[in-house]
């Protein structure tokens, strides 16, 4: 939290200066944040053959995954609505790893059609996806490892109860589909869902996926999915990534020596490369003092960034406009007709009417989640990259909500 205090310290006037020309509510990236964590993440795992695949239902705006192919990396989608944006966007369909969870098949063939990569969660599917291919057409089997991960019940995926992957216990049923139909299996992959807490995890589920990769010979890579935590506020708990690049990497090259060839190792995060580049940038409307509460009423709501209320997630909420006052308890809230709480009991520097106050680690889920609940217009995008401003999607009119409506005569 230090890093982010100094960020908008050096940065909150700029911000706010954003506010006066697009106008709030107002989401903001900082390109230069993603470009240190893609680095970042590279920097360790500089001894193995990586590949990173953005996932990017974390934010599917064309500047960002611009940046991300800038930047080398591939891409993670999970609908074939995604598969389609990654195109747009440059990438190229080898790049991208389609992992699709409960769909109909005709959005595998579809996938299979544009020659994206297939990721398999479903023992049925896989043997439909035999049935129809045989060995003409590669993919790669999402296993799950049965571990519990992550501080959130909510973006767990790798426990006994979760809808995604297919079991490590169900892998000779699966190796008998594969030699019934002549699958070529290309590559495994795992996620064990977000918030991670201990590197530990990743290294007992590298043991399991090694071991299970023994009975898959045409392999070319594994996936680790991601789950990397980031830092919501004071005291939170952080992946080593520095750490685990280093143990998980020396693992990985003595399996590769045993395997007899060497693999590629993939990555699939969303939240870590995007989460703290992004500021919701809010104007207080009303301050409002009941019983027990003090309220600061903003232009936005769970509409715009519905973590808080779906997830109960923390985001650090700073006032740009008076940042040095003293510092009051108050309760954020939003203008929504419905409980729309973006903050419980924070204490901020003391906030007035028309103030600037930006909600932090926006840059995940935040705008690829809002909805236009209450007919309420979503918001503008800006991405600054090398002190460039630039306006990556415009703010919603009326005009928007009725685009798709058709007119009737009653």
């Amino acid at each position: 939290m230090e890093e982010l205090n100094d960020y908008l310290a050096k940065k909150g006037k700029k911000l706010e200066t954003l506010c006066e020309q697009f106008g709030t509510p107002l989401y903001v990236y900082d390109g230069d944040i993603i470009e240190r964590q893609y680095k970042k993440l590279t920097s360790s795992f500089s001894s193995v053959s990586l590949k990173i695949k953005y996932a990017l239902k974390a934010n599917t705006n064309q500047g960002i995954l611009k940046l991300m192919r800038k930047l080398g990396s591939g891409l993670d989608a999970v609908s074939i609505e995604e598969v389609q944006l990654g195109l747009l966007a440059g990438f190229s369909p080898e790049e991208i790893l389609f992992t699709p969870n409960g769909v109909a098949f005709d959005e595998l063939k579809k996938a299979v059609e544009i020659g994206v990569k297939i990721n398999i969660d479903n023992i049925s599917v896989l043997e439909h996806f035999g049935h129809d291919y045989g060995d003409k057409v590669p993919c790669c089997i999402r296993l799950n490892p049965h571990i519990m991960a992550g501080g959130n019940t909510h973006i767990q995926t790798g426990h006994i109860d979760s809808k995604f992957g297919i079991s490590i216990y169900q892998l000779r049923h699966v190796e008998r589909i594969i030699k019934n139909y002549n699958i070529r299996i290309n590559g495994l992959h795992i996620h064990t869902g977000s918030e991670i807490l201990d590197s530990s995890v990743f290294l007992r589920v590298a043991d399991l996926m090694f071991e299970t990769a023994q009975s898959f010979p045409e392999l070319e890579f594994i996936d680790f999915g991601s789950g990397f935590k980031v830092a919501y506020k004071d005291g939170d708990a952080v992946t080593d990534i520095e750490e685990l690049g280093k143990e998980l990497s020396q693992r990985f090259n003595d399996f590769c020596k045993g395997y007899g060839k060497k693999l590629e190792l993939w990555f699939e995060p969303g939240k870590f490369l995007v989460s703290e580049c992004g500021f919701l940038l809010v104007k207080v409307n009303v301050i409002k003092q009941t019983l027990s509460t003090v309220f600061a009423g903003v232009d936005s709501g769970q509409n715009h960034l519905i973590r808080p209320m779906f997830y109960d997630s923390h985001h650090h909420i700073a006032n740009l406009s008076n940042p040095n006052d003293k510092p009051r308890i108050y309760s954020v809230v939003g203008y929504i007709c419905e409980t729309d709480t973006l903050g419980w009991d924070r204490k901020i520097s003391e906030i007035r009417e028309g103030d600037i106050l930006a909600i932090c680690n926006a840059g995940a889920y935040g705008f690829s989640m809002s909805n236009n609940y209450n007919s309420r217009m979503r918001p503008p995008e800006i991405l600054i990259y090398k002190d460039k401003v630039h306006l990556i999607r415009k703010r919603e009119t009326i005009e928007d909500l009725l685009r798709n409506q058709v007119e009737v005569e009653l």
